[in-house]
């Protein structure tokens, strides 16, 4: 069910030779780039127009508008499961303590007296924020990327979810994103919402269209076609990250529970096809065990055939025998996962000693599960290996740091030799010239 990569005996390779060995999903984003570039540019020129046919073509339902009615927010939240409300507003409060202690303060540095730089924090003006709604309903995502946006002070903020096709006739629900989606925007006071899935949502909020004014960024989970409508408008608007298929990595010893760490390894499994399940450990009799537990858990869940077998089965997943946890932190750091539970004795402390990984989950009681949902953690992180150079979605995503300089005449007197020395370095004579000006072309400290 789960293949083996032994990497016992001979020492690890180091950087890429070793990060060429472990187990990845093909992810091929610039293939899928020429794909989106006419949905993106049909977007464009046609707006609406465009979204409805693509809503026809992608979901199955033909719309009378983009723009979700407010009454539907509503009606979905009145219409909510109790037991499913107080699920979302927990999660929501949770994600609301994390969130708001990471709001950054303005700080101002005294240079020399006269001269000081301050760092002002401000949020971006606007953000379309996306929901995935294809295999699975995800209200938690709506969470995660409302929260933090909002916890930053941006004002604007808009939400997209793929329509749903409708289940019966006159089915009140059919042309709208999915209603528990549209129940968790209610909660949140998100109000802006739209039927647009995968890249035409992207492509939505970077041009705009009749209906949906133009964002400056574009944040949230979702599939290759999404990632791909995302790289097509980098540096036209701002991204979190091109997701890739969601991962879980697991760094285990003989102590950890095999019960425990199938279970963890399916519950990322169910999520796609292409998700990544990775067990590192240093224990034959844990590699064994688990690999029996996941005969037995697989057989007694759901999307057994079309989602978690074929994840489970991929060159994707594995599990991969080192010599000893030294050795494993050294493959999960290569490996840079998305989600990395430490499931080891004295878990807390090998987990200090991470350095690439989207999300830490430590020892047996922190499964990957609670972070999506209730951890008040974001579940919005960087897969593929980015957790080398990226982090996952925080009020630090929607905020802009500018320097503010102010300087005095007598500050500037004081630094400007310096200033002039160094444009005639760099032959911009130019630049030394502002400042010459400022002093009847006469600057103190020089000849």
């Amino acid at each position: 069910m789960i293949s083996r990569i032994d990497l016992r005996g001979d020492a690890l390779p180091e950087g890429p030779a070793l990060r060429d060995l472990l187990p990845r999903a093909d992810f091929d984003v610039s293939a899928a780039l020429e794909k989106v570039r006419p949905i993106c540019e049909a977007v464009h020129h046609r707006g609406d127009a465009a979204l409805i046919d693509f809503a026809e073509r992608f979901d199955g339902v033909r719309l009378e508008s983009v723009r979700v009615p407010a009454q539907a927010l509503t009606d979905a939240l009145d219409a909510l499961d109790p037991a499913v409300r107080a699920a979302l507003e927990e999660s929501i409060r949770r994600a609301r303590m994390v969130h708001r202690a990471q709001r950054r303060t303005d700080h101002t540095t005294q240079v020399v007296p006269g001269g000081t730089v301050t760092e002002k924090w401000v949020p971006v003006d606007r953000v379309g924020l996306y929901a995935p709604g294809g295999r699975s309903v995800y209200p938690s995502s709506v969470i995660m990327n409302v929260v933090p946006a909002q916890e930053a002070g941006v004002e604007s903020i808009a939400l997209a979810s793929p329509a749903q096709a409708p289940v019966f006739e006159n089915d009140p629900a059919g042309g709208l994103p999915h209603p528990t989606i549209l129940a968790a925007c209610a909660l949140l006071g998100v109000d802006e919402v739209y039927a647009a899935g995968g890249a035409t949502a992207v492509a939505m909020f970077a041009y705009g269209t009749e209906s949906c004014p133009p964002a400056n960024m574009v944040t949230g989970p979702g599939n290759i076609w999404v990632a791909a409508a995302k790289r097509f408008f980098t540096g036209k608007i701002g991204i979190d990250a091109e997701a890739g298929p969601t991962e879980i990595a697991v760094l285990a010893d003989e102590t950890a529970d095999p019960v425990h760490v199938a279970a963890d390894l399916i519950s990322q499994a169910e999520h796609d096809p292409l998700a990544a399940a990775v067990l590192v450990t240093d224990s034959v009799e844990l590699a064994d065990a688990v690999e029996a537990e996941l005969k037995t858990q697989v057989a007694a869940t759901k999307h057994i055939d079309d989602r978690i077998v074929p994840a489970l089965n991929g060159r994707q997943s594995a599990i991969v025998l080192v010599d000893g946890v030294e050795e494993g932190l050294r493959v999960v750091d290569a490996y840079g996962a998305e989600h990395l539970e430490i499931q080891t004795r004295d878990a807390a402390a090998v987990a200090d000693r991470v350095r690439n990984a989207g999300a830490i989950f430590i020892g047996p009681w922190a499964p990957v599960s609670l972070g999506d949902y209730a951890a008040g953690s974001n579940h919005v992180l960087p897969t593929g290996g980015c957790a080398c150079h990226s982090s996952g979605l925080s009020v630090q995503s929607f905020l802009r740091g500018i320097h503010i300089v102010d300087y005095t005449q007598d500050a500037l007197a004081e630094v400007a030799h310096h200033v002039v020395t160094l444009a005639e370095a760099e032959d911009l004579p130019a630049h030394g010239a502002a400042v010459k000006a400022r002093f009847g072309w006469k600057v103190p400290g020089t000849k």
